[in-house]
């Protein structure tokens, strides 16, 4: 049977070697295997046969069956005709129109012979019409045979070529025929029996020829179940193997420059939620594994100090700390936070990142070897080789996603043993997308702002209000605060934008002659580009104008307004961040999202889940269903990373549940993958890591 599956798929009929090449480059289908899994997007209920005395205007597709009793042709200009067959059914007339294809049409559909129509009815002169209908010889259709039409995706290219839905309708129905014996079962029985999952066999076939919309649903379960669960089951598997070859180094005190810390240093009384979070990394460090533990909080909710907290506890055992930051402005800022923490206390703090040159350089080096630096904070150059430490006990990665998966496994091989590793992001991920981007990683979550902040108010504005919005601007500066004002900075267009920042700049500084203003970007030479950021940090400047760099990291507690423009251009969750840039101080801050009037409904969606809340995992959830899972927060983490061809990680968040923990079942029973009532599973995960999925990214 598997060997079927594999034949290439020019050796269908009705495709050979022109159309497999044009399948090949436009979908990927190559084997009989690629176009069963090419499932349909919808399905239309062709079960009912309509007359054409019922007919009206709002319907959607229908079907009638009868006969044509006449052609008319009607010219339109050069070398082009509009044929219009009437139509009978016996209960009425109507006309089916064609705009080409007049030697074909007259070819394939004979007169007073019997066909069935499928088609949209629209009125044209007071009749109704079926312009470029589905028509079949009602002698070759039965409509037990119909049953819900599948509809699939195709392009533009395939649909030059003849490859049109029906047509791959037609090909999937011939290689289904062809495929006569049962397909292999992929889920052993004892998980099929107890969710009640339909065969493979089943879900396959009645995902592209389904009777019912029940049909439908049993099928796309089955299905999404099965895609889910070995995504799962990789992952699970993956942290098993991981926890079983990896003794982690044992952190068995709390000692005295934690203690000193705590009682001496905390500039304010933790949350519930830092203090449940540090439980949790204290258990971890102090269990004899290695510690892989996501830590997920929102803009502001303390997540440094908790990094910093755990640093300490490392140190008290002997070792050293790391923290890897994607900029070098962040990290630059994180050396700057933790200085300021540990201010009178004997530990040194260094910074390592491509600026940091010569005598400089080594001497760090070497004092990390030494073991003389306790702490080191830095951008990817923390991972070159020449970079060795004396003993690395814990390393902290802020914005995971910023990082790929072998920049965090260089870390492991500076120490004797794989050091701690904790993960932070101000990104809230929701909990079905954390459990497969992340899910060899155990996960905190700080959900408590600490006490004095005040939520940030956000205010839609249209672009036609700039006047009041400059006036907000203004009264704001006068009281002693600064504002960011945020351009889009999109790719594609990036000339475009970078010219409608320079002449916004412009526009800016003849609005507000009495302001300093800076501006930052992208493009701009990293030096002057520091600077300029510096000069809105010690508050020279009271405008910093700038595109999306300022996304990750700033922290200046006296800004309290950020403006974005055209904030339609902006997914929800890089607005949330951007928002996080303010509400750092205890004034209460300000985000202004200026948008056009004419706004399209997913827009206005996205705009009004910002105006009602604050919440970075309510706009995290909405976003992912909002936009699916392929680009979130705009890291373009393509399909999970893992092609999805049915589930959808945004709207299956219970099927994602239901997999993990059939998945957890086996993993805690079979941890070394051997038993032989596992084997179908153990050997069905073996080939799919043999396909364009990228395992290794999942995990």
């Amino acid at each position: 049977m598997t060997d079927v599956l594999d034949q290439d798929i020019k050796f269908l009929p009705g495709v050979g070697p022109r159309r497999k090449d044009i399948l090949s480059k436009e979908l990927g289908i190559e084997s009989y295997r690629d176009l069963l899994e090419y499932y349909p997007y919808k399905y239309i209920d062709r079960s009912r046969l309509y007359h054409i005395s019922e007919l009206t205007p709002d319907m959607p597709f229908v079907q009638i069956k009868g006969e044509i009793l006449s052609y008319e042709e009607f010219d339109m200009g050069y070398r082009k005709k509009r044929i219009v067959a009437h139509f009978s059914d016996g209960h009425g007339v109507c006309d089916l129109v064609w705009f080409n294809g007049t030697k074909y049409i007259y070819q394939s559909y004979k007169l007073h012979h019997e066909y069935i129509i499928f088609g949209k009815p629209t009125i044209y002169n007071g009749r109704f019409q079926f312009s470029h209908p589905d028509i079949d010889d009602a002698s070759q259709l039965t409509l037990s045979d119909m049953g819900m039409q599948p509809y699939y995706q195709t392009t533009e290219k395939m649909k030059k070529n003849g490859l049109t839905s029906r047509a791959m309708e037609k090909l999937v129905k011939t290689m289904l025929q062809k495929l006569s014996q049962p397909l292999p079962e992929t889920l052993p029985a004892f998980i099929t029996d107890r969710l009640r999952l339909v065969s493979r066999d089943d879900a396959m076939r009645k995902i592209h020829y389904p009777k019912t919309a029940e049909d439908t649903q049993r099928a796309r379960l089955r299905l999404k179940f099965e895609e889910l669960f070995y995504v799962q089951l990789n992952i699970l598997r993956y942290a098993s193997d991981h926890r079983r070859k990896y003794r982690g180094y044992v952190f068995q005190h709390v000692g005295d420059i934690f203690n000193w810390f705590y009682h001496n240093n905390l500039p304010f009384e933790l949350t519930g939620a830092q203090k449940r979070v540090m439980r949790e990394i204290r258990a971890d460090m102090g269990s004899g594994r290695q510690m892989n533990r996501l830590l997920q909080g929102d803009v502001g909710s303390g997540k440094t100090l908790v990094a910093l907290m755990s640093m300490l506890i490392a140190i008290d055992n002997g070792f050293q700390a790391c923290m890897m930051a994607p900029t070098e402005i962040l990290a630059e800022q994180h050396l700057q936070t933790i200085k300021e923490f540990l201010r009178g206390m004997n530990l040194r703090v260094e910074l390592l990142t491509g600026i940091v040159k010569g005598k400089k350089r080594q001497a760090i080096l070497d004092a990390l070897i030494s073991g003389e630096v306790h702490i080191l904070v830095g951008t990817h150059a923390v991972i070159e080789d020449n970079v060795q430490f004396r003993r690395l006990g814990l390393a902290v990665i802020d914005e995971q996603h910023r990082f790929g998966v072998a920049q965090r496994a260089r870390l492991w091989n500076k120490s004797e043993n794989p050091p701690h590793i904790l993960v932070m992001t101000a990104t809230p991920i929701p909990r079905t997308l954390a459990m497969t981007i992340y899910g060899d990683l155990d996960v905190s979550v700080i959900d408590e702002l600490p006490p004095g902040r005040k939520p940030i108010q956000t205010i839609h504005q249209y672009d036609s209000q700039v006047s009041s919005l400059y006036a907000g601007i203004r009264q704001q500066i006068r009281q002693g605060r600064q504002v960011y004002i945020v351009f889009p900075l999109i790719q594609e267009s990036e000339n475009i934008d970078l010219k409608n920042l320079e002449s916004g700049y412009e526009s800016l500084k003849d609005v507000f002659p009495e302001f300093n203003i800076s501006k930052v970007h992208g493009k701009m030479n990293p030096k002057i580009k520091e600077e300029e950021m510096q000069k809105f940090v010690r508050g020279e400047t009271h405008i910093l104008v700038s595109t999306t760099v300022i996304e990750v990291g700033v922290n200046v507690p006296n800004a309290s307004v950020m403006v974005i423009l055209d904030a339609q251009r902006f997914g929800l969750s890089q607005l949330h961040q951007l928002r996080g840039r303010v509400g750092r101080g205890a004034d209460q801050s300000y985000c202004i999202l200026v948008t056009p009037v004419k706004l399209s409904a997913d827009t206005t969606k996205r705009i009004n889940i910002m105006c009602a809340t604050n919440d970075g995992f309510q706009i995290a959830e909405a976003d992912l269903k909002l936009r699916g899972p392929g680009d979130l927060e705009g890291t373009q983490q393509s399909g999970m990373a893992f092609d999805l061809k049915i589930a959808d990680i945004a709207r299956d968040g219970q099927i994602v549940q239901m997999a993990r923990d059939e998945a957890q079942k086996i993993i805690d029973d079979d941890p070394l993958c051997q038993k032989n009532e596992y084997m179908l599973m153990w050997n069905r995960l073996a080939t799919l890591r043999n396909t364009n999925i990228n395992w290794a990214a999942i995990s």
